[in-house]
């Protein structure tokens, strides 16, 4: 089954609230070692993220010519240059996702929104947690033998009711190569498909006999 959210989020979020200082924010950055803040408001929802990057704006401006911020910059990034709160830096209406949403998911939405964390919430929009790109890369890390064990007991003879014996799997550094005779080209085709959202798997080699023309791929993700 795919990883969730909740499986690799950080619980333990260090949040702001909308009228946090600028200087507490800075503390805070240097004592939690983090690099982004959910924005909270006094319900607990989230209304925005404050980043490191917001935050540089402030001593980059102080370093650049007069009216640089003005004439290069969107007038938001000039506005986040005068900013002494969280809710007059943060960006608003943030990319959220459910603590019950696939990793894949939230890797997604990292790469098509331009963003390197997500706060996670609940279905009420409460903070519950943050996932970062670490994160999601985290579920690449799990041992060989456990995706085996996974492709082997859960997807081919669980999933799809198959003897595993019937086929030849093996799993190094996160590749699975899995040969054999399936009893159809589509249940072949199947079982490849699903050993590719396995957690962990890097790609899959398909090396299964097929009875009609079937593509062999070296190596899909």
């Amino acid at each position: 089954m795919s990883a969730r959210v909740r499986d690799v989020m950080t619980a333990n979020v260090v949040a702001v609230r909308a009228d946090t200082s600028f200087k507490d924010m800075v503390a805070l950055l240097l004592s939690s070692r983090v690099s982004a803040f959910p924005v909270v408001d006094g319900a607990g929802k989230v209304v925005g993220v404050v980043s490191e990057a917001d935050m540089l704006i402030k001593e980059a401006d102080q370093a650049s010519p007069p009216g640089t911020f003005a004439g290069l910059r969107r007038l938001r990034d000039h506005e986040k240059a005068a900013a002494v709160t969280a809710a007059e830096l943060m960006t608003g209406s943030p990319v959220t996702i459910g603590p019950d949403q696939p990793v894949e998911q939230a890797a997604f939405l990292m790469y098509d929104r331009g963003v390197k964390r997500l706060p996670v919430v609940d279905g009420t929009g409460h903070l519950v947690g943050i996932v970062s790109r670490v994160d999601a890369l985290s579920v690449f890390g799990r041992p060989d033998a456990d995706i085996r064990r996974e492709v082997t007991e859960e997807v081919i003879l669980r999933r799809f009711l198959v003897d595993p014996l019937l086929f030849d799997v093996s799993v190094r550094g996160g590749i699975v190569t899995l040969a054999g005779r399936p009893e159809t080209d589509l249940a072949g085709r199947d079982i490849v498909d699903a050993v590719r959202h396995v957690p962990g798997v890097v790609a899959v080699r398909d090396r299964l006999e097929y009875l009609g023309h079937h593509p062999h791929s070296a190596a899909s993700s």
